[in-house]
């Protein structure tokens, strides 16, 4: 069954007591909604994730924090939500591949789910269910109380559940039942309400008493350091947004050396040749020395010296993956590369397109990320004289991290049928905590179609 994950996190927490939207809260140096997505990440019956976020949240500085380690293995949408949690749960549901079969939809600010809670839920569903919800007993007295605070009745609570979340759903019935409660005008609290409006029998299976959504002040008492659910550092508070860089690189090459002309790893057929102690890749080479200038890292000259016998002819490719893997080592992730071939000779135009799609796939872009462009200095300087080339790169990203924080893996990806943890295996990542990213000025309810997948493993 083709499932997916639809997390909501467009909520604005009023009942949290903070301007802070809990969801961006931070908990053991991630936000909530992070928490949320690796638990999801885990589970090897999931296909891809879909994220809902308030319609002004910045949704670059979101990708960034999703990109940043752990990795989470597979995609992950970016969405808009509403102005209520059914009007996000129903554009989560609408941002669902068409082939999509079964959903389960999870609040953000319940970061505790437990891998086999995720599982019981999807076992269900496996099992022919058309609608899973957990559920755990109540253990309190139950009274009826009028508007004067007077007890009416006691209510029998051996038949009564406390609803959680996931929960699993046929998209189709979904998707039928979002229609149907929207044009009846009729509100629901929670998904399963809507199924419950139409007509289609929801299934209970054992909930999890961990499994808390964080939503009154008091609840934010469980994210700190002295809860049980061991929190790291302050369980509120003002906490940075992740710090945005910028590196710029500039290389030259003269012609009539022994090497052929190559540009972003992709070899130019045509009769220049290039001096070189590499293979000569000046966009490249321009390239790695950007993004050594978002972490400080000097230059590639530094780091592969022409006097390294070992280096000889070697594929300039390489040496761009290992000073990425050194930005991703620091916590630098590239969000975008600008790049300008200046050339008399050959006509760049013809490759610009392999190019940059070569280099995409180098840097771990998208390809709406990248853009190559190429001129000529109007036959003036050396390059004018057809005695060279030269190149300039602007990468831009965001800094996640410490220097030396390192690369954490992907997480390990749980079967049904496995178990998981009565406590989340939180991983003790440097991205931290964020105030709420606000999206500058026209760019509100964008939608990222991009997947993002985060740095591959080391």
């Amino acid at each position: 069954m083709n499932t997916w994950a639809v997390i909501l996190a467009a909520g604005r927490g009023l009942r949290s007591g903070r301007s802070l939207p809990k969801q961006f809260l931070p908990y053991r140096g991630m936000p909530l909604f992070r928490h949320s997505l690796s638990a999801f990440a885990r589970i090897s019956a999931l296909r891809g994730l879909v994220l809902v976020l308030p319609p002004d949240c910045d949704f670059d500085v979101v990708s960034a924090l999703i990109r940043g380690a752990p990795s989470l293995g597979l995609p992950c949408l970016l969405r808009a939500g509403g102005e209520s949690r059914q009007e996000s749960s129903a554009l989560g549901a609408a941002a669902l591949p068409a082939d999509c079969e079964a959903v389960l939809i999870h609040d953000a600010a319940r970061p505790f789910v437990t891998a086999s809670l995720i599982i019981r839920v999807l076992e269900a569903l496996e099992h022919g269910c058309r609608a899973v919800i957990p559920g755990i007993a109540v253990t309190d007295t139950l009274k009826e109380v009028d508007a004067a605070g007077m007890v009416g009745k006691s209510i029998d609570r051996a038949c009564l559940r406390a609803v959680q979340t996931p929960q699993g759903f046929v998209v189709e019935d979904l998707k039928k039942a979002h229609e149907y409660a929207r044009n009846a005008g009729v509100p629901v609290t929670d998904d399963a309400g809507l199924m419950e409006l139409c007509g289609i029998p929801v299934t209970v299976v054992p909930g999890d008493a961990g499994n808390v959504k964080i939503t009154t002040p008091e609840d934010l008492r469980l994210l700190s350091a002295g809860s049980e659910y061991g929190g790291f550092g302050p369980a509120y508070g003002d906490f940075p947004m992740p710090v945005p860089r910028s590196g710029f690189g500039y290389d030259v090459h003269r012609y009539g050396g022994n090497r052929p002309l190559v540009l972003g790893g992709v070899p130019i057929p045509c009769d220049i040749t290039v001096h070189a102690h590499s293979d000569g890749d000046v966009l490249l080479h321009a390239l790695a020395d950007a993004l050594l200038g978002c972490i400080c890292g000097g230059d590639i000259g530094l780091l592969f010296p022409d006097s390294d016998p070992n280096l000889e002819n070697i594929a300039s490719g390489i040496l761009l993956t290992e000073t990425l893997e050194r930005c991703l080592a620091a916590g630098f992730h590239p969000e975008h590369a600008d790049m300008t071939v200046i050339a008399q000779v050959p006509r760049i135009a013809p490759y610009r397109d392999a190019v940059a799609d070569n280099i995409a796939k180098l840097l771990r872009l998208d390809r709406s990320r990248v853009n190559l462009k190429a001129t000529t200095e109007e036959k003036l300087g050396f390059t004018g004289e057809k005695k060279g080339i030269k190149a300039t790169a602007l990468v831009n990203g965001f800094l996640m991290s410490a220097p030396g924080a390192g690369v954490r893996p992907c997480l390990p990806r749980i079967p049904l049928g496995g178990s998981g943890q009565s406590r989340p295996e939180a991983p003790l990542d440097t991205t931290g905590g964020l105030c709420l990213p606000q999206a500058p000025a026209g760019r509100s309810g964008q939608n990222v179609d991009a997947s993002l997948t985060g740095p591959a493993a080391p």
